[in-house]
């Protein structure tokens, strides 16, 4: 199912999220509903809180693949990027942000599995955004000349 974004001024968008404690059902409508809104949106990551759901669990759409985080974990950070960003949440604008190039996160799936994984690049970017979106953070808060997106 498709849902509708949440727009800047909101206030879940900053709002600390909550550790996901069970893996069911609704957890999985929720991911499968993230997903059809950021292919819908064609977007490269979107987080619960832009819908309206205040839970630790992200999915990002990249080149690497699709993937589902739930209540990740960065376990380190290395090296940095500095390049564009939007949001689905913040239409219209673009920054310039500076991550790290390259992280690991644990994190569960939607069963509750524990995983790995180290991503670089993009990669990396995407994951580090839409971590951000749990905590209440959105790009902008980061980025330097937010201007409107051409």
């Amino acid at each position: 199912m498709i849902r509708e974004v949440l727009q800047v001024g909101d206030p879940v968008l900053r709002k600390k999220c909550e550790k996901v404690t069970r893996f069911d059902e609704n957890l999985a409508a929720l991911l499968d509903d993230l997903k059809d809104t950021v292919l819908e949106e064609e977007g490269a990551g979107l987080a619960a809180p832009q819908v309206g759901v205040s839970v630790r669990a992200f999915v990002v759409n990249v080149d690497e693949g699709y993937f589902e985080f739930v209540n990740p974990i960065f376990v380190w950070q290395k090296g940095e990027q500095t390049g564009a960003e939007g949001c689905l949440s913040v239409r219209g604008k673009a920054g310039t942000v500076t991550r790290p190039n390259k992280v690991k996160v644990v994190f569960s799936d939607r069963k509750g599995d524990r995983y790995s994984l180290v991503a670089q690049g993009f990669f990396a970017r995407a994951i580090c955004h839409e971590a951000d979106h749990l905590d209440g953070i959105l790009y902008t808060d980061k980025a330097k000349n937010v201007r409107d997106a051409e």
